[in-house]
Formats: structure tokens, C-alpha cells, sequence
């Protein structure tokens, strides 16, 4: 099994023969296949491709070629032992809503989620899953006593949880919480958009499906919208089928752009883990910082399950300002000029925004504070730049609060 990087580099490929063209004209870069429909040779074929008799492809929102290359790319990442497929969907919350609907929750069905959750995926729950019959809790998963009690009461369907929490950080202890999701007969599902496969493989650590953001850390230069899922059966031929009837699917393009990204997902995801680590150290020193979000802090609640779980810090933190209300940190946010104002995130630039205003606007004040994300809140997800001039830009505009 080749090691991680050279997967990036070469899975998912189209080499070596099978076209029209000689081997010696073949394209080292897979193409794009911008057709909504394959021909065969005969009817009979086409009748076979569409039974699901011979492998093929037919109708674009079926199955591309180009989506293919970006799956099985995918798929060799997360479980590069095999026994998983994964799905790309035209955005991250279409991978997550496939996701869920694989789980079957279905109507008087019950699913369990981590209280400190991505807001939109805390609506989708709640609005879309909640007003369908499905009965939707929220639980501190980093309180697994207290977690296994609910999971014991409520007998639910799914588990859900980020490997690393949006925007707090915290990190899932994702072996206990696939104990946990198997003695209740639950899937487990794992947002591994911050972690990324580089620095955890779910699959690995028990979990049953794994959802990511493509748009984030796996495409990596903020110019496409993609989301994917891996998982392994039965919720595999789930997935298959959902896609093929809901029809979120991802374009060729899209497809392309996203492989061509994760050819450098470790080149990038070292490089901002280093980045972040540095500016963490910078920020937990400075007098206009209350508090520092970050895996290398000494003081992180699960820096030993982080050790255990995780092959790195990741690139994202968050810090509280020293300041109450947000005039400050819009202040701070405005001042920014290297770090770029913006509400998404795993990007070559480092990206700045206020998480009461974006990421999570659609909870309610209250349980924003619940949650720790106070209006003081800034998160930054650290690009490839040099270390010092992003410390630099930081440093100059904190001067502003």
C-alpha cells in the first residue's frame, strides 16, 4: 500500500490504454468529461450499463468519469484498505443530508448530535430532519458517561459528530464514540472536514460514514463547491441510490478542479498545521487576547485524545478578544489586509471571520453562548503563507481593539 502523499498525487488517475488513442497519447491528467450522456457500441450494452450488469456509464447523474476519478481518489485516502466507496455531491451540506438519509432516519426515528456542531448542520437537523418526523437531540459528546447514558435512553438511529468541532476545536474521541454507536446498533457519522484524511481517517477508528466539505481543505483553493461521503456497507449502496434520485451530484468541473487539489491536500495541510501552530504560540502572548483555541495549547481539554486520534493540530483556531460585544472584533476583522475576510475556511490564504455572524448566525444568541461562541469570538483558518507576515498582519490589527 503506497504511503499517503503519493495516493494524493496519483489515486483516481485514468492511465494506461482503454481509449481509442495509443498508449503513447494517453493524458496524464484524467480529462474532463463534459457529457450528460455515454453511447455504447450496441442497445444491448446500453440495457446492461443501465441494469447495472456490466460497468459503464450512461447518464452523467448516474456516474462521470471525471467524478469517478475524484471519488475513487477519495476513497483510497480514507480507506485505502478498501471495503469503501465514496460519493461526491454538488456541495458539502448535500453529502451531509445524503449522509443522514443513508442512516435511515427516518419518521419516529432518533438521531443523536454533538451539541457543538457547524450551525447549518445543526438547522438541517432540526428544520429539514425534525419537521419529517425524525427526532432530533443535542449532547455533549465530550462527556462520554453522560453520552452513554443518553445513547442507552434514546436508542438512536445515527450519532453525529465533527472529528474537530467548528469553531471551538474540540476534538471527538472517535474509537469510544464507535463503542458507543455499535452496542446501540446507531451509525456513526464523522464531518472530518477539519480533520481531513491527512490528519484522521475515521473509517479507520470505527466510524461508519464520513462526510466532507470538498469545498474546504480537500479542493483547497476556494474557487469550487463540492461535498463527499465514504462509507462502507450497507450505507454504501445507500448513498448510491440517494444520489441517483435526489440528483445533487457534482459537475465534471467541479470534479476536476476538486482532484486536482488534493493532489497537494498534504503539501498544504503540513504547511498550515506548522503556520497555525506558530501563530497560536504568537496569540496566547498577546494582551488583547483573552484565550487561545488551538491542539497545541497545554491547556486544551483533549489534547490526549487529540494525541491519540489525530497526526496533527490542524490549521484552524479561534481566540476570544479582549473586548465585549463585537465593535471590536469588526475592528479587528476590518484592519485585516494579508488575512482575507471571509466565512469559509481551508483555503491556500488565511481566512478570518466572526463565527456569531457566519458559521453559526442561525442559532439562537443564547445557545451561541451556551456553546462558547460569544460575539469576541474570532476564528482563523491559517493559509500557506509565510508565518511572519500572517503574525504580522494579526499583530497590526489588533491594535485596533
Amino acid at each position: 500500500m503506497r504511503r499517503f502523499e503519493t495516493r494524493a498525487v496519483h489515486a483516481g488517475e485514468r492511465r494506461g490504454g482503454g481509449g481509442r488513442e495509443p498508449d503513447t497519447s494517453n493524458p496524464i491528467s484524467t480529462p474532463i468529461y463534459a457529457s450528460t450522456t455515454f453511447w455504447h457500441p450496441d442497445v444491448q450494452t446500453t440495457d446492461r450499463v443501465l441494469g447495472g450488469e456490466e460497468a459503464g456509464y450512461s447518464y452523467t447523474r448516474y456516474g462521470n468519469p471525471t467524478v469517478t476519478a475524484f471519488e475513487e481518489a477519495i476513497a483510497a485516502l480514507e480507506s485505502p484498505r478498501g471495503g469503501a466507496r465514496s460519493f461526491a455531491f454538488a456541495s458539502g451540506m448535500a453529502a451531509l443530508h445524503a449522509a443522514l438519509l443513508a442512516a435511515e432516519l427516518s419518521p419516529g426515528g432518533r438521531v443523536l448530535a454533538a451539541e457543538q456542531l457547524y450551525g447549518s448542520t445543526a438547522t438541517l437537523l432540526v428544520q429539514i430532519f425534525g419537521s419529517s418526523g425524525v427526532e432530533v437531540r443535542f449532547a455533549d459528546f465530550y462527556d462520554l458517561k453522560s453520552l452513554q447514558r443518553r445513547v442507552e435512553e434514546l436508542n438512536p438511529r445515527a450519532l453525529v459528530v465533527e472529528s474537530i468541532s467548528n469553531p471551538l476545536l474540540r476534538v471527538a474521541d472517535v474509537p469510544r464514540l464507535a463503542e458507543l454507536s455499535r452496542s446501540a446498533g446507531a451509525a456513526l457519522i464523522v464531518d472530518n472536514t477539519f480533520g481531513t484524511p491527512y490528519l484522521q481517517r475515521p473509517l479507520e477508528l470505527g466510524a461508519d460514514i464520513v462526510v466532507h466539505s470538498a469545498t474546504k481543505y480537500l479542493s483547497g483553493h476556494g474557487d469550487l463547491t463540492a461535498g463527499v461521503v465514504t462509507a462502507g456497507p450497507p450505507y454504501d449502496a445507500a448513498l448510491d441510490q440517494v444520489r441517483k434520485l435526489t440528483g445533487g451530484i457534482l459537475g465534471p468541473f467541479e470534479a476536476w478542479l476538486a482532484l486536482r487539489g488534493l493532489k497537494t491536500l498534504p503539501l498544504r495541510v503540513e504547511r498550515q498545521c506548522e503556520n497555525s501552530t506558530r501563530l497560536a504560540g504568537f496569540l496566547a502572548e498577546h494582551p488583547k487576547v483573552r484565550r487561545v483555541n488551538h491542539l497545541s495549547m497545554e491547556d486544551h481539554p483533549d489534547r490526549e485524545v487529540a494525541r491519540r486520534t489525530l497526526s496533527g493540530p490542524s490549521g484552524l483556531l479561534s481566540f476570544e478578544l479582549d473586548t465585549e460585544g463585537r465593535e471590536g472584533v469588526f475592528r479587528f476583522l476590518n484592519a485585516l489586509e494579508v488575512c482575507v475576510r471571509t466565512p469559509s475556511l481551508g483555503d491556500v490564504y488565511t481566512l478570518a471571520t466572526h463565527p456569531a455572524t457566519s458559521s453559526h448566525r442561525d442559532l439562537p444568541p443564547s445557545r451561541r453562548e451556551r456553546l462558547g461562541v460569544g460575539e469576541n469570538l474570532v476564528r482563523v483558518s491559517v493559509g500557506i503563507e509565510h508565518p511572519e507576515d500572517i503574525k504580522e498582519d494579526i499583530a497590526r490589527a489588533l491594535e485596533e481593539v
